[in-house]
């Protein structure tokens, strides 16, 4: 049976998550197709997506790789991981639906919108996993950190959200489609706390959190590069779909403030 801290780690670890569908409030307020937003939201979340591989996955995956091996075995694992993310992802998106470009009609809008959506909701659901195991280890241990931690995680699951919402809304024209998803990718955070607390807890070292972070940030940066950048210059909004992206990635070290 769950103890009493294992509940109050778990009630974080959910509370956490669930703020990835806060990212969908933006598709309630549209009435309908706006490429220009749609370009800007894309690009958001590539810049999103890079923020957080970057700045946060790969960097805390050598910190932890560091505290079991020497440094230079520590960042070339660490780059090692990273790359098999990249090669996951590759092998994942080959087998993801995707809508084909129309080149009689010449249609480009929306073009494997589809695809990137559910990538996003793969990837992001990836994400949230470990950001699980560690909220609730650390609300397990010392409630007040454990407390600190889930509201740094619910803020920056925030914008995250959005990279799932808006594809999946925009190509589908279906908001609770759009929740949905979303919902199902921030769920992977109290999943990742039960699977830290009835399978992984024996296991779970620096090293092996070390190789799911920069696993993880090499899906990422793979779809970013392969599915969000294209996604969001493809409708001629290209200048916003750049200062979007840079926005993206400032925004992530921003949440730190909260």
């Amino acid at each position: 049976m769950f103890s009493a801290p294992a509940v109050h780690a778990f009630v974080l670890s959910t509370a956490a998550g669930a703020a990835t569908v806060l990212g969908c409030f933006p598709v309630f307020f549209s009435s309908g197709k706006n490429e220009r937003v749609l370009a800007v939201a894309l690009g958001l979340a590539a810049g999103v997506m890079l923020s957080v591989s970057f700045l946060e996955l790969y960097p805390e995956a050598e910190r932890l790789f560091k505290t079991e091996l020497s440094g230079k075995q520590a960042v070339l694992v660490s780059v090692l991981c990273l790359l098999a993310g990249v090669f996951s992802a590759a092998v994942v998106d080959r087998f993801v639906p995707h809508e084909d470009f129309n080149p009689e009609t010449g249609e480009a809008a929306h073009k494997n919108l589809y695809r990137t959506g559910m990538l996003s909701v793969i990837v992001i659901g990836l994400h949230n996993f470990p950001e699980g195991i560690a909220t609730f280890m650390a609300g397990y241990e010392n409630l007040s950190l454990g407390a600190s931690i889930a509201l740094a995680v619910a803020i920056h699951n925030i914008p995250e959200g959005l990279c799932i919402a808006v594809p999946i809304y925009y190509v589908t024209h279906d908001k609770k489609k759009a929740v949905l998803y979303t919902a199902l990718s921030g769920m992977a955070e109290p999943v990742g706390a039960m699977a830290a607390f009835w399978i992984l807890h024996p296991f779970l070292n620096d090293a092996l959190l070390g190789g799911v972070f920069a696993l993880v940030a090499g899906i990422m940066v793979y779809v970013t590069v392969e599915e969000l950048i294209p996604s969001s210059r493809q409708y001629k909004h290209d200048r916003e779909a750049l200062w979007a992206t840079f926005a993206g990635i400032c925004l992530m070290p921003l949440t730190r403030l909260f």
